[in-house]
């Protein structure tokens, strides 16, 4: 069974070039460790709530852009293998440079498929 890794952060609006060749450097690395798929989405019509948002979940700033992300993988077991890996072996995301983004406010967690439909 597949197994998804979900990602919520903030990215600030002037470093959207930035954020997606960041994202885009670290594709190849996380494709070789087995990932499936990898998409990353930029906030267009992200309202903040009264109890609960995805601009309260991370905390947003002013000049600051919700980004939402998942990594699909072929299940759980190679996905845990591959940050283990990573972790271990800092030197697979070397010239990444930092962080387009505050890691303190990202939120992250893995879930299994209920339901799909479509494309």
């Amino acid at each position: 069974m597949s197994y998804v890794q979900g990602f919520l952060l903030a990215v600030r609006a002037d470093q959207r070039e930035t954020y997606r060749r960041h994202a885009a450097a670290a594709w190849p690395v996380f494709q070789r460790l087995g990932c499936l798929s990898a998409e990353e989405n930029w906030g267009v019509d992200v309202q903040p709530g009264e109890v609960t948002s995805f601009p309260q979940a991370v905390k947003l700033e002013e000049g600051e852009v919700v980004v939402f992300s998942w990594m699909v993988w072929p299940d759980r077991a190679t996905c845990d293998a591959a940050w283990a890996r990573m972790m271990s072996e800092p030197e697979l995301m070397e010239g990444m440079g930092e962080m387009p983004f505050d890691g303190r406010r990202m939120m992250w967690g893995g879930f299994e498929p209920l339901f799909s439909a479509g494309a």
